[in-house]
């Protein structure tokens, strides 16, 4: 009988793991950048992303939008695994209807996306997702996780929800979290402590499923807001990316190199950020388990998706320039880790 979870067998050539046969299942995160559609809801929400708003923000835009999303979606680590992602975590989502355009388009209906996600109050309206492929994953539980923005911190009372979700990856167990801190504006000191918060929230969650289960997979990723040497990485989730000195409760950051080395997801005054991070338990790191470890990580970044002219040359190329529509994908470029699994 053939097994349901149709996930790839990646033969490397790399002289490790020459001898053996995996299967491989692809982890990411994207923060689709302002993904509305074209209707003002009120309360929570963006007017300037409506037809008579300041972007003109009509429904010709959107769908250029929707298969532009779709592109990228349909090309994330596909030399890795042909199904790319079989999960993706997501931000700047406004809500269901926009889940439901993008993952009914043609370049990835094939994959037969499903998501969780639900709506919180941040004042933008935007919230995160979780986006799977239901031959690889298999939801148990998810629910929304309030995060409590300290006085002074910032001057919206709400931000995005974490989003926990609890399932089952070709059967093994894994938890993952999907994040949106808040931003820096108002200045990155003074916003510190509304992340730490956030950061503070995650870990508190993580340590009760340690509790349960000191081997518990967990995943966190997310657009941080936060570079992976911040203290609210650091110290808030307890994350490193010293693989020799590792606790069993630490997270593992693989991205700190490549941030350390000038790269990252998104550019600011000709400077790189590398907020859009993937982190996970040591429980992934060990290559001789039966299940799931950690094997490679990466940003995806096309040349499609790089500015090629103007003043921000060489960043993302986003929607809009300030009301001005670009054409773009989104000022952030998705990430993504490999995950094997040894088969027998």
């Amino acid at each position: 009988m053939k097994n349901t979870f149709l996930l790839s067998w990646v033969m490397l050539t790399v002289s490790a793991f020459s001898q053996n046969t995996y299967k491989s299942a692809i982890i990411g995160f994207y923060n689709f950048e302002n993904f509305y559609d074209t209707i003002f809801h009120g309360s929570y929400d963006d007017p300037a992303f409506t037809p008579n708003g300041s972007k003109a923000y009509i429904s010709t835009v959107f769908n250029d939008k929707v298969a532009k999303l779709a592109k990228v979606l349909s090309q994330i680590a596909t030399d890795f695994n042909p199904d790319g992602p079989a999960l993706l975590g997501t931000a700047e989502i406004e809500n269901k209807y926009v889940l439901d355009t993008l993952l009914r388009h043609p370049l990835i209906a094939a994959r037969k996306y499903k998501y969780v996600h639900y709506d919180s109050k941040d004042f933008r309206g935007v919230d995160v997702a979780l986006i799977y492929n239901p031959q690889y994953f298999k939801v148990e539980k998810s629910r929304p996780v309030f995060v409590k923005i300290p006085a002074g911190a910032k001057n919206a009372v709400y931000t995005r929800d974490v989003l926990w979700v609890r399932g089952l990856l070709n059967g093994e167990r894994i938890h993952v979290f999907v994040n949106h801190w808040p931003s820096r504006s108002g200045g990155e000191k003074r916003s510190e402590p509304a992340r730490m918060a956030a950061a503070n929230t995650v870990r508190k969650f993580i340590d009760s499923l340690l509790i349960i289960d000191s081997a518990s997979k967990i995943i966190v990723m997310g657009d941080l807001n936060d570079d992976p040497v911040s203290n609210s990485v650091t110290k808030g989730l307890k994350a490193t990316s010293d693989t020799k000195n590792i606790g069993t409760d630490d997270l593992y950051n693989p991205w700190v190199g490549m941030y350390k080395s000038g790269q990252g997801t998104l550019a600011y005054q000709d400077a790189w950020s590398l907020f859009d991070q993937i982190l996970f338990s040591s429980s992934f790191l060990n290559r001789n388990q039966k299940g799931f470890f950690y094997y490679r990580h990466h940003v995806f970044k096309a040349d499609y998706m790089i500015e090629n002219t103007g003043r921000y040359k060489g960043y993302p190329m986003r929607t809009y320039n300030g009301d001005v529509y670009r054409g773009g994908y989104s000022d952030h470029f998705p990430t993504y880790i490999v995950l094997l699994k040894k088969v027998k």
